[in-house]
């Protein structure tokens, strides 16, 4: 896992930094900032809006008695497409679109659960879906008992 996050951690960077030189190249520098700008500012109104509406949905579900499971997990995601559109670059401007976008949210939403949902387990009791975790059984002897009289017998 920390090597992933590692490999991360740097490819991200020179990746945007990338993206934004080659559009820098093609369009210029101004337009290229102008550009990046111009997504920062859409991001925060995407963010806004859908983050009322995921809001909404939330507080909806809580007075009908259900629990939000869903409308907390795009609200998440609603907040990290909101974070990667404020942040500089291309690329994180197109996975922000996408998470904020209700189709594709969706779809993230699912493959989300997908894979988190078979690794939790809380207080003994395990989520639908989830696999159980596994017992080590090799204390455990096959065979028979016959009942003994725990007084001694006198010969």
């Amino acid at each position: 896992m920390l090597p992933l996050l590692l490999l991360l951690l740097i490819a991200v960077p020179v990746l945007e930094l990338y993206v934004i030189l080659q559009v820098g190249s093609l369009i210029g520098a101004l337009p290229t900032i102008g550009l990046l700008i111009a997504a920062s500012v859409l991001g925060t109104v995407l963010l806004r809006s859908q983050g009322r509406r995921a809001w909404e949905r939330f507080t909806l579900a809580v007075s009908e008695g259900r629990i939000p499971a869903r409308e907390a997990i795009d609200g998440v995601l609603i907040i990290a497409g909101g974070a990667l559109l404020l942040t500089p670059g291309f690329v994180s401007d197109v996975a922000g679109l996408l998470l904020l976008a209700p189709p594709t949210r969706t779809l993230a939403r699912r493959v989300l659960v997908r894979r988190v949902t078979p690794r939790m387990v809380a207080s003994g009791r395990v989520f639908p879906g989830a696999r159980r975790p596994r017992r080590d059984r090799s204390w455990d002897v096959d065979g028979t008992a016959h009942e003994v009289d725990p007084r001694p017998r006198l010969q």
